[in-house]
């Protein structure tokens, strides 16, 4: 199952007038999954995504976080440069804190059908605010 965030057009190169090759990648970006190698067994998978970027709604300042994705796999698994390319669809995107979190674990849901995950995404301090935002689905259960 394929899923991802609409995002805008490229911008065209200066000297070719056509999107540079990672613009264009991030782009057509989808969310791809392989089936589980061990599905009878609970394990769990830990991703972490350091550079993560958006924009304030509101102001329109940029906001870094980190992304730190723990999830225990159901019938498949993510594949971890399609989940690059999608997160990286959200660099110039206009969204909250709040709706960001909530709708990455949404579409990863949508996508890997996970017994469990959660989202934390650590947002950088700005105006002496630090915001975490925790997501979940599922039920975790022991490894």
């Amino acid at each position: 199952m394929a899923t991802g965030p609409a995002a805008a057009s490229a911008s065209p190169d200066e000297q070719t007038g056509t999107p540079r090759y990672g613009e264009r990648a991030i782009a057509e970006a989808e969310l791809i999954c392989f089936d589980n190698p061990r599905p009878g067994r609970a394990y769990e998978v830990s991703i972490e995504l350091p550079e993560f970027t958006c924009t304030c709604p509101f102001s329109g300042y940029p906001d870094f976080a980190v992304l730190r994705l723990l999830y225990q796999p159901g019938p498949r698994v993510l594949e971890l440069k399609a989940l690059k390319l999608y997160v990286n669809a959200y660099r110039d995107r206009a969204i909250s804190h709040e709706e960001v979190a909530n709708r990455i674990l949404d579409d990863l849901v949508a996508a890997a059908e996970p017994a469990w995950m959660e989202l934390l995404a650590d947002f950088n301090p700005r105006g002496n605010v630090h915001t975490v935002v925790r997501v979940s689905h599922g039920s975790r259960q022991a490894c």
